[in-house]
């Protein structure tokens, strides 16, 4: 399973906020940057980037310190935030963004979605963001009357690559994924969903490989490699596909093997 660092970005920098609450943020680095070239060297796979600017405005605002990011690295990135038109994903496509990752206009545009998916196929990926089963949109300060199930059946009939699922009252909580919503999620579309809120323990990892069989191929995880809860290098060697051969040997490898 792959394990994806998430990287927020408010007014330029690295943050968390708790559970999608911009008044509770907290900053953990001022140079996002430098925070994506960290988990590139601790093992990550994949980054999560999150624009929470474009996501609050409807538009890419942070797109230079993205921009940069995705041209630094030599891992896939994808990002989401703000991204409501045709424009602003094609924008970060050009910048050297793997995957874009659509949140509002799934449910208010969701042609569009089928559109942009047909145009860049295995690049659009939708961000399910719920909360009790709902789905959240414009940055998580409205909550609509879709079922997150029914979104994700609908997206993946218009040619999503992924569904990204975050559980929103768990999200910057450490309490742990909602396994229950994510295997009802996963056994209802027949495209790849990845787990997003609440990692808190290698614990919650193996919880989450246990329904890899179903469809969930992914985890992304915030605060906990930031608060230090969740090594990212051990996180990788213990459930992810892992890049060894970069990975410092500190943990030792026997355990490993």
């Amino acid at each position: 399973m792959e394990v994806i660092p998430a990287i927020d970005i408010l007014g330029g920098q690295c943050v968390r906020l708790y559970q999608g609450d911009y008044g509770q943020v907290q900053t953990f680095d001022e140079n996002p940057i430098a925070i994506a070239h960290r988990w590139v060297a601790e093992g990550a796979t994949r980054l999560h980037l999150v624009d929470l600017d474009g996501a609050k405005e409807g538009r890419p605002v942070n797109l230079a310190v993205i921009a940069a990011i995705a041209q630094q690295i030599d891992i896939p990135v994808q990002v989401g935030g703000g991204l409501r038109d045709r424009q602003s994903v094609a924008d970060l496509l050009v910048a050297g963004v793997d995957r874009v990752i659509l949140g509002t206009v799934a449910v208010e545009q969701p042609e569009l979605v089928q559109q942009l998916g047909q145009e860049f196929p295995g690049q659009i990926v939708v961000g399910i963001d719920a909360r009790n089963g709902k789905v959240a949109t414009r940055g998580w300060l409205e909550t609509s009357t879709v079922l997150a199930t029914d979104l994700a059946q609908q997206m993946a009939i218009a040619g999503a690559a992924a569904i990204i699922y975050t559980d929103i009252h768990r999200d910057g909580t450490l309490q742990g994924p909602n396994l229950e919503a994510l295997r009802e999620l996963a056994t209802a579309i027949a495209i790849p969903v990845i787990a997003s809120g609440g990692v808190s323990s290698i614990t919650d990892l193996f919880n989450l490989l246990a329904l890899e069989p179903l469809g969930v191929t992914g985890a992304i995880v915030g605060k906990a490699i930031y608060t230090g809860e969740v090594s990212l290098q051990e996180a990788v060697r213990a459930v992810g596909q892992g890049r060894w051969q970069d990975v410092p040997p500190d943990l030792g490898t026997s355990a490993w093997a």
